[in-house]
């Protein structure tokens, strides 16, 4: 009995050897041997091709466009490893695959030229390949809540890049000098990870506005921290701060700063004179003058009042002022 095979498509070769595979009967028949090397050789090449169709085929049910940019959107799928075939798809401009086990970013990650948002939040990714520095279009880069330890100094070669989010990896102590070239830089989240100081790589980016330390393992702030003159929020919370430098006043642009859960004795005086400071926290800090605020002339009044914020520490600063003189 003779079983036809039809040249061209994939899909009828793969017919044709699973159809033998489920008869072995036939296998011994002297008329296929060719048919029998086939099974063996072929089959697993083009299992595998059919495999990477099929996920193709289901990455294509996950694109959108939205706002006219091309987005790839998977949320709650398992996707541990992202397939080659993904490679057809390089018209994408943003990815956001979260919490689908995803182990590591793909080494062809570099071919996606046209990407300007690579978001992978909420997986399991240990490691960024250095070929994220051909990305030279991309402006947002969110790997928050994964396994990062290091980040690669090629990532200074996204120039592009106005957004770095690398919250919750609970192991990252540093940062590579050269990322102080990111000239675009304007926000950066590392809370919730093991930074003992603020990286010189942080205090050397020109255009940074947004910082977020939260978290961390921070005992004091360095002199240098006035080099960040675009800083205008500044997020330092749960970390183990003693005390805050003089030069903090030359923070000009500075308008938040939150320094709640942190081991701070006292507020320097100098802070006074932060014309452009707007909010800020001591909450929960050992200090070590204790201060009354003085009772609020509306109730509209006592409900916008921060207990631990601005007029707190100004209060503070003068109570210093009267024990000091």
């Amino acid at each position: 009995m003779m079983i036809p095979l039809q040249a061209g498509s994939i899909s009828s070769r793969m017919v044709f050897l699973l159809t033998l595979r489920s008869r072995p009967s036939i296998m011994s028949l002297p008329s296929l041997p060719y048919c029998h090397a086939v099974l063996f050789q072929e089959l697993p090449r083009l299992v595998r091709i059919w495999e990477e169709r099929v996920s193709l085929t289901k990455l294509k049910e996950k694109v959108t466009r939205e706002d006219g940019r091309v987005i790839l959107k998977i949320e709650k799928e398992e996707w541990k490893s992202l397939p080659s075939s993904l490679l057809k798809l390089n018209q994408l401009q943003e990815w956001q695959i979260h919490r689908t086990g995803l182990l590591k970013i793909p080494e062809f990650i570099g071919r996606f030229q046209n990407l300007i948002v690579l978001d992978l939040s909420r997986n399991i990714i240990s490691e960024i390949p250095r070929g994220i520095g051909l990305l030279t279009r991309l402006q947002e880069l969110i790997l928050s809540y994964n396994k990062i330890k290091t980040v690669p100094k090629e990532l200074s070669n996204c120039a592009s890049l106005e957004k770095l989010e690398l919250a919750v990896n609970r192991d990252i102590c540093d940062l590579p000098q050269e990322l102080s070239s990111l000239l675009k830089l304007t926000h950066l989240d590392l809370s919730m990870n093991q930074f003992t100081t603020i990286p010189p790589a942080v205090l050397n980016m020109p255009a940074l506005e947004w910082l977020d330390m939260g978290s961390n393992r921070l005992e004091q702030l360095p002199d240098a921290i006035e080099r960040m003159k675009s800083l205008h929020t500044f997020w330092l919370q749960r970390n183990q701060i003693t005390c805050l430098p003089e030069t903090i006043s030359n923070m000009k642009n500075l308008g938040t700063i939150v320094l709640s859960n942190n081991k701070l004795q006292d507020i320097p005086l100098c802070m006074g004179e932060m014309e452009n400071l707007r909010f800020v926290n001591f909450r929960d800090n050992p200090l070590k003058l204790e201060v009354t605020l003085p009772p609020s002339e509306s109730v509209d009044e006592e409900e916008e009042r921060e207990l631990f914020g601005l007029q707190f520490m100004h209060t503070y600063i003068q109570e210093s002022r009267r024990k000091a003189g």
